[in-house]
Parts: C-alpha cells; structure tokens; sequence
C-alpha cells in the first residue's frame, strides 16, 4: 500500500507545478473545474489554488508515508508515479495547445 501511495504523491506533485507556475505567472491554464472540463481555461487564481491543492494533497500523502531519499523502491514510485502524469498531460496539454481539442 505504501508504494501506491507513493505514487500517487508523485502524481500530485507533478500536477501542482504547471498549475502554480500559471497562476503565479498571471496567466491562464486548463483546471477540472473549467468548462470544457480539463480543456478551457482557468483564472490564474484557481489555477494557483489547485496548485497549491495538489501540493499540499503530496505533502499529506509523504507525511504518512516518509520516503529516505537515494536509490530504492519508495523513490521509485515516486517518481514513476510523477512520470506516469507526467506523460499523459503533457500529452494531453499538447493536443489541448495545438488546437485539436476534441481529441483531447
């Protein structure tokens, strides 16, 4: 159970970063909460409050389940758990950028 919430921490973290560098950079940026759903833009301000959501969500989760740094299974899902999301929004955001929303 430990490596799944592990995982799932990476995943939040990776979700909080293009969401607060978009609300702190004033910009808009795609949330759940926009409408389409994951594909119109949100304010800056819900996107640096669903940053600031997700980061704290991955903070709860480490808090339960400390990791020691270094090379071993813990860091692991951690980090496959960031690269999983990683690679769907980056490709989902890809699609979403290039104009081929329905796709998405």
């Amino acid at each position: 159970m430990n490596y799944i919430a592990l995982f799932f921490a990476g995943a939040f973290f990776c979700n909080c970063i293009p969401h607060l560098c978009a609300g702190l950079q004033g910009m808009p940026f795609p949330t759940p909460f926009a409408k389409p759903r994951g594909i119109g833009n949100s304010s800056p301000f819900v996107n640096f409050i669903w940053g600031a959501f997700n980061f704290g969500v991955g903070l709860f989760i480490l808090s339960r389940h400390p990791v020691l740094t270094g090379l071993n299974l813990d860091c692991l899902a951690l980090a496959a758990g960031a690269l999983a999301l990683g690679t769907y929004l980056s490709r989902h955001f890809g699609k979403v950028r290039s104009g081929d929303r329905f796709s998405a």
